[in-house]
């Protein structure tokens, strides 16, 4: 995970998500229904507002989803809310499930409170995680696969790939891939 700078609002965000959604919530009260889908409109402002970056994995993604930081099921009133959203993997949002608050907020993660490890490629916590945030940080890579499950790590080694192997640009992998640009940077430093 990277800190993440919480994206502007878009400017129709009211007229397409918000009011419809709100006005789908005053209709229907029963707590086990699923909250419709009007944040699909805003899909495409969230995801570049993210850079195109998972919010946890902090990887490409092309194809991501609209993840409810607080999730529907535990925060209806907050369905319909920009603040609440994030932009993540569809299997690492499937993952989060309605654990929430357990996990650490992209928008709440320090600099470098994270660090990928060549040439493993593993996630692991760095020494500048502050004590409160450690076992919340522990479980949110536990939980959400990050650590080194194999479709992340898939996903990592193809970054690495492409940058030992086919002369990917330093600078385009830290728009694709900061934390591995950044593990690549300091290995770089190293030698």
């Amino acid at each position: 995970m990277i800190r993440v700078t919480p994206p502007p609002k878009p400017s129709d965000f009211d007229t397409k998500v918000r009011q419809p959604g709100n006005a789908w919530l005053a209709k229907n009260l029963d707590p086990k229904k699923d909250p419709k889908n009007y944040w699909r409109h805003c899909k495409s402002d969230l995801a570049n507002g993210f850079h195109n970056l998972c919010a946890y994995s902090a990887m490409y993604e092309p194809v991501g989803t609209v993840d409810h930081y607080l999730c529907t099921k535990n925060y209806r009133e907050l369905a319909y809310e920009w603040h609440n959203y994030r932009y993540a993997s569809g299997w690492i949002n499937s993952s989060k499930q309605n654990l929430d608050d357990r996990i650490l907020d992209p928008f709440d993660v320090g600099d470098n409170w994270f660090e990928i490890v060549l040439p493993s490629l593993e996630l692991r916590l760095s020494d500048r995680i502050p004590d409160r945030e450690r076992k919340r940080a522990e479980f949110t890579l536990e939980r959400l696969h990050l650590r080194d499950d194999e479709r992340v790590v898939r996903q990592r080694q193809e970054w690495y790939r492409l940058f030992i192997d086919d002369g990917l640009p330093l600078k385009i992998l830290e728009k694709k891939a900061p934390l591995i640009a950044r593990a690549v940077r300091k290995q770089q430093k190293h030698q």
